[in-house]
């Protein structure tokens, strides 16, 4: 009987695989550790402390960003999951036609265009805005995010509707439904866990952007990661790695949280 061929058996596999687990997970190791050191340097430890925590806690410019991106993911990860839900449903309750695979690609656009490019093209087209208009407030940012967000929404809500049963959709509508008591009391129900998946990837997906915002930006807004990006350039104290720490927290919450929510079948 042949043998079933396996990666894991191959010689080096073992030793490959721990050598990227290590080299991936050792600088984030690094950082969390030094998070907590009493000193001011990032290199040597000196101790066990709170200290940069509270140093953030009671930082006011840490506070204002944190609300503004907290503010912008919000607004951004919503927004976005209500255009996905609706584009997942106008592109998977409806019989292939010419132009379907076209729609496809439009709506995961951000996905396939590299993002520093997506950025320039915003800063290009909003500078003219700004210059027409003479406004220069926050709704830029909320426009650039919501825009990049949609295909992360939409991918898991697709995946959601793709791999939906439906058979209780039409016995709905053989039962004489209308098509909103259909969607209402049998798609929705069905479709939530896609729906909460797709906004909370929305969510860190906006939260945790540099680039966008970097380019997009206006003075005065300042999110956190680019609040920790302008330390960055001045002196770096452990007080970066307090705050990269809680958004590692945060990230790693919302994957489980995902991952959780996936893996309940429709």
């Amino acid at each position: 009987m042949a043998r079933t061929f396996s990666v894991r058996t191959q010689p080096g596999f073992t030793f490959i695989a721990m050598l990227c687990f290590f080299l991936l997970y050792l600088p984030i190791a690094t950082l969390v550790v030094y998070a907590f050191n009493s000193g001011q340097s990032v290199a040597v430890w000196e101790g066990f402390s709170f200290r940069w925590f509270e140093s953030a806690w009671n930082n006011r410019a840490i506070q204002e960003a944190s609300l503004r991106s907290i503010f912008i993911a919000t607004f951004a990860a919503t927004v976005a999951t209500l255009v996905a839900t609706m584009a997942a449903l106008a592109t998977t309750r409806t019989a292939p036609y010419p132009g379907l695979t076209f729609k496809y690609a439009f709506i995961n656009q951000p996905l396939m265009v590299p993002e520093i490019v997506t950025a320039v093209a915003l800063l290009i087209v909003f500078s003219r805005i700004k210059v027409w208009t003479g406004y220069s407030g926050i709704a830029y940012l909320l426009a650039a995010h919501t825009a990049f967000c949609i295909p992360f929404a939409y991918l898991p809500i697709r995946a959601r509707l793709e791999n939906m049963d439906l058979t209780l959709e039409r016995a709905a509508a053989d039962l004489y439904a209308t098509p909103w008591n259909a969607f209402k009391r049998v798609t929705l129900p069905l479709l939530w866990p896609g729906i909460i998946a797709g906004f909370m990837l929305a969510f860190v997906i906006s939260l945790d952007d540099v680039v966008i915002t970097e380019f997009v930006k206006s003075g005065g807004q300042e999110t956190l990661p680019t609040y920790m990006l302008g330390q960055l350039r001045r002196i770096v104290t452990p007080e970066i790695n307090a705050i990269a720490t809680v958004f590692l927290l945060i990230s790693v919450a919302f994957v489980t949280m995902f991952f959780i929510i996936n893996r309940k079948k429709p």
